[in-house]
């Protein structure tokens, strides 16, 4: 079978598995956040955090919840990673020094996982379980309650209460995230993934010297790792090492989760919303965009371009040959346009085209389908942009869902399109000026400059994987870019709960002849339009500056 027949079999497998789940999980989804009923364990839950789940928030409140969780999660994960020395089952691995202690803690809150470490020779079982897992459900329970917030911004009237950030926390841990992360991983095991608490053991020689491996828990922290959108890996292989995904049907199944909840939340929007038709348009302008990077990843990445590419079937470096080309650039794309940073192979060693192609997944914001919870938002976000443009065009209010986009709604959604691209142009730019972040670098000219430019968008587009030549492990690169994860994640939560806020205590707008219809494909159109437009005028002189340049002199 050809690599061609393979990728587009993989493709139509992938595309058949997301439809079968859409619709079941999506109104699953919805029954969850719109059910008034409390399970024993959550009532436990509530009782030992001293929260009411019944009682409604406004966004400010809303936003505290979000913050200060976040804000203990942080400290939570510092503190363990600080005194990991000291406790059982460190497998004899010192405590993390501070720098990258506050460096991993912002990233796993962040729902990034940006990893500036071996994970097998850094971090016990303990710290890799009790901490680093834990908040792969809790950072991607976080971003869920967040875009359900804002779906209740459009589906209320005549209030400004959201919900209840603790319930939507819980709802969304205990009976959505736990669940099929007991499935995934039960999958996972049954392909070959480890799963175990084993200590250190040789297991062989390795160019002269002995090779040590380290057991854990890793295809119970790989399905939630993939299902969150969260993308740290158990080892620093990532899902390149065969202990997390040891086949191509491993592999498979992990592009599977990784857009599972992002895809089926269209539905659930359109449930809650009360118009499926609207659900079906934020889904089709993904997967426009989603099918056009897979088109494009595949292309640059098989074309044969002299002898070493024909013999290899293609752009082979860096590559698993478990996966392929198809494979690897199935799951490349999966992985930067969600924010989950997992990677079976590694970016740096792509076509200079095929590189660029994974960082302009990051910078459109991961919309497509994006990360969990925050992908919607996200897209919700462009929706009310290009409301306004199409309201721009023909000299007319816009609305959306019934509801005006006035002055105060547009400037809430621009300072959430700007946060982003200003830490992700802001760092680079003074990490290039300044002598010592370049030292980082291992290569030089443009792939160098592509080095720093992705993992900053990487790290503020809270995706987390990075471009595999940058030593990022210093003190420069694990403050900045943990303060670029802190950052990128919580302040647009402040403008899409605020949003959410401004939207639920309007007065629904009675539908006419001149309301535009955002539930046909013209405004799909236009809404992918709007979203490559922005990214375009935002990013492209340093695109020029890096993969464009690599690519065209190649």
């Amino acid at each position: 079978m050809s690599p061609q027949i393979a990728g587009l079999l993989q493709l139509i497998a992938l595309i058949a598995a997301l439809a079968l789940a859409y619709r079941p999980l999506g109104d699953y989804m919805a029954k969850v956040y719109s059910s008034e009923k409390h399970y024993t364990p959550e009532k436990w839950i509530y009782k030992v955090i001293g929260a009411n789940p019944a009682a409604e928030m406004h966004w400010p409140a809303y936003l505290r919840g979000v913050l200060a969780f976040s804000a203990v999660s942080v400290l939570f994960l510092y503190l363990m990673q600080r005194v990991q020395g000291s406790l059982p089952g460190s497998l004899g691995f010192s405590s993390i020094d501070p720098d990258q202690a506050f460096n991993t803690a912002a990233s796993f809150v962040a729902n990034t996982n940006w990893q500036s470490y071996y994970g097998e020779q850094a971090m016990g079982h303990v710290v890799q379980t009790g901490g680093l897992a834990v908040q792969n459900f809790l950072s991607a329970a976080v971003g869920m309650a967040v875009a359900v917030a804002l779906v209740r911004g459009f589906s209320r009237s005549r209030t400004g209460e959201l919900g209840n950030f603790w319930a939507d926390l819980v709802r969304g841990t205990v009976r959505i995230l736990v669940p099929i992360s007991v499935i995934g991983a039960i999958v996972l095991v049954a392909c070959g993934a480890i799963q175990n608490f084993s200590g250190i053991h040789q297991v062989g020689q390795f160019m002269g010297g002995t090779q040590e491996w380290n057991g854990g828990a890793v295809a119970s922290q790989e399905a939630i790792k993939e299902l969150g959108t969260n993308g740290g890996g158990y080892f620093n292989a990532n899902s390149a090492h065969p202990f997390e995904n040891p086949t191509p049907l491993s592999n498979l199944f992990q592009v599977f989760l990784i857009l599972l909840i992002p895809t089926a939340l269209t539905r659930t929007f359109g449930r809650m919303v009360g118009s499926l038709k609207q659900g079906y348009a934020l889904l089709a302008t993904m997967a426009v965009i989603w099918t056009g990077f897979t088109a494009l990843m595949l292309w640059t990445e098989s074309a044969h371009r002299g002898g070493a590419f024909e013999i290899a079937g293609g752009a082979m470096e860096g590559k698993e040959t478990r996966f392929g080309i198809a494979g690897s650039a199935l799951f490349a794309v999966a992985t930067t346009l969600t924010s989950t940073g997992a990677v079976n192979s590694f970016h740096s060693s792509y076509t200079g085209f095929g590189g660029g192609i994974t960082m302009l997944g990051m910078q459109l914001g991961e919309i497509a389908p994006g990360g969990v919870g925050s992908g919607l938002y996200g897209m919700l976000i462009m929706a009310v942009i290009a409301v306004f443009i199409a309201g721009l065009m023909v000299g007319r209010t816009p609305e959306y869902l019934g509801k005006k986009i006035g002055t105060r709604q547009i400037k809430f959604a621009a300072c959430y399109i700007l946060i982003t691209p200003a830490l992700v142009l802001g760092f680079t730019a003074v990490a290039m000026a300044l002598p010592t972040p370049g030292d980082s670098m291992t290569n030089s000219g443009a792939h160098g400059f592509s080095e720093i430019l992705y993992a900053y968008t990487s790290g503020a587009n809270n995706n987390g994987s990075a471009f595999a030549g940058l030593n990022a492990d210093t003190q420069w690169f694990n403050s900045t870019i943990g303060i670029a994860m802190l950052l990128g994640r919580f302040l647009p939560m402040v403008f899409v709960l605020a949003l959410a806020g401004s939207l639920a205590e309007q007065k629904p707008v009675p539908e006419t002849a001149g309301t535009l219809r955002t539930d046909k494909p013209l405004y799909a159109g236009l809404l992918v339009g709007t979203i490559l437009i922005i990214t375009g005028l935002t990013y492209f002189p340093a695109l020029a500056l890096g993969p464009l340049a690599e690519g065209l002199a190649s």
